[in-house]
């Protein structure tokens, strides 16, 4: 356990400096890298200076007087968070006179301050409680008569948290933190004097304005103006845990605060490596999903899904499973089971799944969600440099002077690294975007693209190919670094390729949508304009050519030098929690941990030898090939750990035909979400909460997770899979998941180093950690390329065979929206609902109009794999001929119409390239009439399990 304070230094520390300057401070010496403020240097010395303004997560600001001092020479007293240390300084920061001073700024500020501190939410960790210890004040001379802010009312609109201006001192902090640590600017100092107050966005309510609930002004308010409603609510808490969030693949550090088992506020971790002491709305405070009603707790067994569920013991739930799958692989063979890991879970977690389908079903039946999201990633990464994984670390995009986003929006899936992306920008960084929508980095306060290359969805690889047509034909090409770093041959050939003049942005123009003049524009930016960073996300990868452009994008980034160093890379956006660690760990069928064939022979055997277990050499289903096969008959038994492919996967009504084909389904997770509606076995898991382990986020950073309360179910998700194991006759025999990743680095060259003691020690790792990085490893191919040589891959251009048509005149795409996550099953159980409670469906203006539908309508959405109604939102963010919704809430049914088109190399869907027409209607889809029936019938078999247990 960890304390719940964390030492604040008063200011940033200073860009590192090998000169040191060395002062006296109260007599005592002090020595500090150049740059470092009197305040931090006096706080590093171990002497506290009073503040109220000064944070060490905000620049100096020097408006409340209290943190002033005397130093030799220098007139007055100066504010000590913004005077820099000079060699020699003589500082004094107590005496009798900056006594006084300090006690009458502080007199001041008690004097408009209720005093209520023994019922006020902050009491015991409020810093003007604190400051007026400090100062020694002891009375105030001014009374409450005359105007006075006291009696403002509380802005209660957000759900979160609430804004008591009574409290305010003005002191700036939350402003400021808006402004440099979050980005959005949606808070000012409005008025003058005595009218001065802190408002947010045009005075508007928080709920109202341009606040997006990340938490920063909650985290840097100094007293209770700014407080959390869970604070409010359940009082302090008597100590705090340092886990990972288990939301998106930025993997941000946070204390969870505690009183006993109850968590009272997750707090971000200044020290965290990924996210620096920031945090978004859902890390920060979606958190209420974890003790919701709908969770199921109970193991729960059915026959048939006809069948009310019944609740059952631990042993008779596992004995039921083991003894379905033993059963189904009697009578259809040891192919006719799998398992589908998870991205949500730990790494242990999921390399226990993987093992149990290797070496207790016998088979290589294991895929995951990549599947569906990042395997052109890994695939396209693995042909060009060698890995399947991002090359930089977050902080590296501070290193870039061209930032070059495609097919990702950051401020919304992944917005803590998208604030850190802004800070760059907003120091002059320049940007190019690629998106067929106008994301919110395309003009937001002081950031503005260079250029947006509305492109046409389903080009992006004939796009990547003009800008590299640009790059080679004007002698951009950084010809030393290709001839020193990539295979010549391959390179000749790619040079050659993309200079025909059927790659130019003019032959390509009209596939593209984009103007040629824009995209040699852009070219010559990323090319010439210094260090260039590539960041992209399932907009490049969801796609029948998601393989190709990847490796499109490595090509373009070789070809200029960009990798290797500080500022540049290729960066992929990981979308949850742990998608790159359930890849690293061996979820997909034809790969053992580490990205290793299952046919390598020298890597089967060290897994046999470990496990005890003969294994198998062939690759086993992918998901896709799961579905097909359920339909034929022949796999009829699936494990699904913390996955809902029944909202999650394309074509919903063929995944849903496959499921219900299927003669047992375990499902383990924390609801009843839409697989387990078809689910045979509920062994009800564990969050993130209530367990130890480590996640894996999109820089290769492995964070350790660990456990602050008990699982109400009784057991984490590594220990029910172990369960299922000896039950199939396959023992493991792990105490405890540090055990598990001793084993993972034991069998994994990139974990040779990983330890939870060294995770410990050095707060996260990023792999590969071994003998030659035991520190881990930010950048990676610095000198070489892990395969050795670069290799240019040829990307040609193939239309995908979605088509639009008279029938289907429009394209939909999808994406995600800041408030939720993913297929919804935990932000929808909180009250981000607040700010988006429905998937809806943008269209032009002019295609609104064409259709006689406006804001708010009714629309049916027809393809050529179903159809499904949403609501209207009638917005110029989407180019005529686009539409765009997202996929959080299951009745929305946005999977019913996309297809089960996909990916030439991997199988990922093409989920961001579906034909289809929209019409106004008024009344819901068949398939929506069905899906209500279906699901309401489902929540009453359920409900009539419990109330036979009551009875009982």
């Amino acid at each position: 356990m960890l304390s719940i304070a964390e030492k604040d230094f008063g200011t940033p520390a200073p860009a590192p400096s090998e000169q040191l300057v060395t002062l006296s401070i109260d007599g005592f010496e002090v020595s500090v890298p150049a740059g470092t403020s009197v305040m931090r240097a006096a706080a590093l010395g171990g002497i506290a200076v009073p503040k109220l303004c000064a944070t060490e997560q905000l620049e100096a600001f020097g408006s409340c007087r209290l943190c002033l001092v005397q130093i030799e020479g220098m007139k007055g007293y100066p504010a000590s968070c913004t005077t820099l240390v000079a060699p020699g300084m003589k500082v004094t920061t107590q005496n009798q006179k900056i006594g006084e001073l300090r006690r009458g700024v502080m007199e001041l500020y008690i004097s408009d301050h209720p005093l209520d501190c023994l019922t006020c939410p902050a009491n015991g960790h409020c810093e003007l409680q604190d400051m007026a210890g400090a100062v020694g004040l002891r009375e105030v001379r001014y009374g409450y008569e005359g105007e006075n802010h006291l009696k403002l009312e509380k802005d209660e609109s957000n759900p979160y948290f609430t804004f008591d201006a009574s409290k305010c001192i003005l002191c700036s902090r939350c402003v400021r933190a808006c402004d440099e640590v979050q980005g959005t600017l949606a808070l000012t100092v409005q008025g003058r004097g005595f009218d001065s107050k802190i408002a947010a966005s045009q005075d508007d309510s928080f709920l109202d304005s341009e606040c997006v609930s990340c938490g920063a002004c909650v985290q840097a308010c100094p007293t209770a103006t700014l407080s959390e409603k869970t604070l409010i609510d359940k009082g302090q808490a008597e100590h705090s845990t340092i886990t990972t969030c288990a939301y998106c693949g930025v993997g941000c550090s946070f204390r969870a605060e505690m009183k006993g088992q109850e968590l009272v506020r997750m707090v971000p971790n200044q020290d965290g490596h990924a996210n620096h002491g920031h945090s978004c709305v859902k890390g920060r405070f979606a958190i209420g999903y974890t003790t919701h009603p709908d969770r199921i707790t109970k193991p729960m067994i059915r026959a048939k899904i006809t069948d009310p569920w019944r609740e059952v013991s631990w042993e008779e739930a596992i004995g039921y499973a083991a003894s379905e799958f033993k059963r189904i692989q009697a009578r259809h063979g040891k192919g006719a089971v799998g398992a589908i890991t998870s991205s949500r879970c730990t790494n242990e977690e999921t390399y226990l799944v993987q093992k149990l389908v290797r070496a207790a079903f016998g088979n290589n039946n294991v895929d995951t969600c990549a599947r569906v999201c990042h395997s052109p990633t890994g695939y396209g990464l693995k042909q060009t440099l060698g890995e399947s994984a991002g090359t930089q670390t977050f902080d590296s995009v501070m290193e870039a002077d061209v930032i070059f986003i495609i097919g990702a929006n950051p401020t919304d899936a992944h917005p803590v690294f998208g604030s850190q992306m802004k800070r760059r920008l907003r120091e002059g960084a320049k940007l190019i975007i690629a998106d067929p929508r106008r994301i919110d980095l395309v003009r937001m306060p002081h950031i503005q693209a260079q250029h947006h290359l509305q492109l046409r969805p389903g080009t992006n690889v004939a796009l990547l190919n003009s800008l590299a047509h640009v790059v080679v034909t004007e002698g951009l090409v950084n010809e030393a670094f290709a001839a020193e770093r990539c295979e010549p041959e391959a390179f000749a050939k790619w040079k050659t390729f993309v200079a025909e003049a059927r790659h130019s942005p003019e032959a390509l123009e009209a596939d593209t949508g984009v103007p040629a003049s824009e995209v040699r524009a852009a070219a010559r930016l990323y090319a010439t304009g210094g260090n260039a960073a590539i960041y992209y996300g399932l907009g490049v990868t969801e796609h029948s050519q998601g393989s190709t452009t990847v490796m499109a994008i490595a090509n373009l980034a070789m070809a200029t030098g960009n990798i290797g160093r500080l500022g540049v890379g290729v960066n992929p956006l990981r979308g949850q929690n742990n998608v790159q660690g359930s890849c690293d760990m061996g979820s997909f069928p034809h790969e053992f941990p580490g990205y290793r064939h299952v046919s390598d022979d020298v890597t089967r055997h060290l897994f046999e030898q470990t496990w005890g277990v003969s294994l198998q050499s062939d690759p086993g289903l992918r998901i896709p090939n799961m579905f097909e096969s359920a339909l034929d008959g022949e796999f009829l038994g699936l494990y699904c750990e913390g996955e809902d492919i029944a909202q999650s996967d394309p074509n919903t009504q063929h995944v849903t035909a496959a499921l219900s084909a299927m003669e047992c389904i375990v499902v383990q997770d924390l609801f009843l979400n839409e697989t387990a509606k078809f689910a045979h076995v509920f062994l009800p898991g564990s969050s993130f909460l209530e367990k130890d382990g480590t996640f894996t986020n999109a820089e290769r950073r492995i964070s350790r997770v660990r456990k602050v309360s008990q699982a109400p179910a009784g057991y984490a998700d590594w220990e029910i899979t172990m369960l299922l194991s000896k039950a199939l006759g396959y023992e493991m025999k792990y105490s405890h998941p540090s055990e598990i990743m001793d084993e993972i680095a034991s069998l994994t060259p990139t974990f040779t180093g990983v330890s939870y003691e060294r995770l410990d020690q050095l707060g996260s790792i990023q792999w590969p950690c071994n003998d030659h990085a035991p520190q881990g490893t930010p950048i990676m191919h610095i000198d070489e390329f892990v395969r050795g040589k670069g290799r240019f891959m040829l990307t040609e251009y193939v239309p995908t065979r979605e088509k639009v048509n008279g029938k289907y005149p429009l394209i939909l795409t999808t994406g995600r929206i800041l408030s939720q996550y993913n297929v919804g099953a935990q932000t929808r159980r909180t009250a981000n609902n607040t700010w988006h409670d429905e998937d809806r469906l943008e269209l032009h203006p002019h295609d609104a109009e064409e259709r006689g539908v406006k804001d708010g309508d009714w629309v049916g959405v027809h393809s050529r794999a179903g159809e499904t109604v949403m609501r209207a939102l009638v917005t110029p963010r989407v180019q005529p001929g686009l539409v765009y919704t997202t996929f959080h809430f299951p009745d929305s049914g946005a999977n019913v119409i996309t297809t089960d088109n996909s990916d030439w190399a991997t199988n990922c869907p093409e989920y961001k390239v579906t034909a289809v027409q929209v019409v106004r209607v008024s009344q819901p889809s068949e398939w929506q009439k069905r899906y209500r029936k279906f699901s309401e019938r489902q929540q009453e078999l359920l409900k009539q399990g419990s109330d036979v247990l009551a009875v009982k």
